[in-house]
């Protein structure tokens, strides 16, 4: 009987082993449109808060959200930004395939992510969700009154400061005043 040659064999082989992981192809993609997006949005007086990269059933689809340091966005800043960053994206091939480019606000609740965001936005009001409750809660409403040495300095009320570590935020957003 003839020896198998494939018996012992890992079946993953050199280049399965090697290939990244879809997560880490995604991430590679969104990177790539950051480095590219984020001179076209200073040049417009733009900033970028987020990208993303999914699928859908008809191609790819990228989330590009941006905002501005003062006033609202406009829907010509975004069609500005769905122009000259689509263009970019198609010159440099950074996606292959079919997608569609979705540029957005991040609306007046938006989403605190970086730490640069809570410093920008100190003296707003914020929810915010801790990973780990603090004293049986987990979800903090007021205004931001500092935030220094990774700590969140939360007035809740008008004799109380909460102070809340970087490190157990959850998520964090503005709180609509009316």
């Amino acid at each position: 009987m003839p020896a198998n040659p494939a018996a012992g064999r890992d079946d993953t082989g050199p280049s399965r082993r090697t290939r990244p992981s879809l997560e880490a192809v995604i991430d590679q993609v969104v990177d790539k449109i950051k480095v590219i997006a984020e001179p076209i949005l200073t040049s417009l007086g733009l900033l970028l808060v987020d990208a993303s990269y999914g699928r859908s059933r008809h191609g790819g689809q990228m989330k590009i959200t941006i905002d501005k340091l003062s006033g609202g966005v406009t829907l010509s800043d975004c069609t500005q930004v769905s122009r000259f960053v689509g263009r970019a994206l198609d010159v440099d091939e950074v996606i292959s395939e079919r997608y569609t480019l979705e540029v957005s606000s991040p609306g007046l609740d938006r989403r605190l992510v970086s730490r640069e965001d809570f410093v920008r936005f100190v003296g707003s009001k914020l929810r915010v969700k801790t990973r780990q409750p603090i004293d049986n809660q987990k979800v903090f409403i007021g205004y931001l009154s500092a935030f220094a040495d990774d700590t969140l300095h939360l007035q809740i009320d008008p004799d109380g400061v909460r102070q809340l570590a970087w490190a157990n935020v959850d998520e964090a957003r503005l709180e609509v005043v009316f």
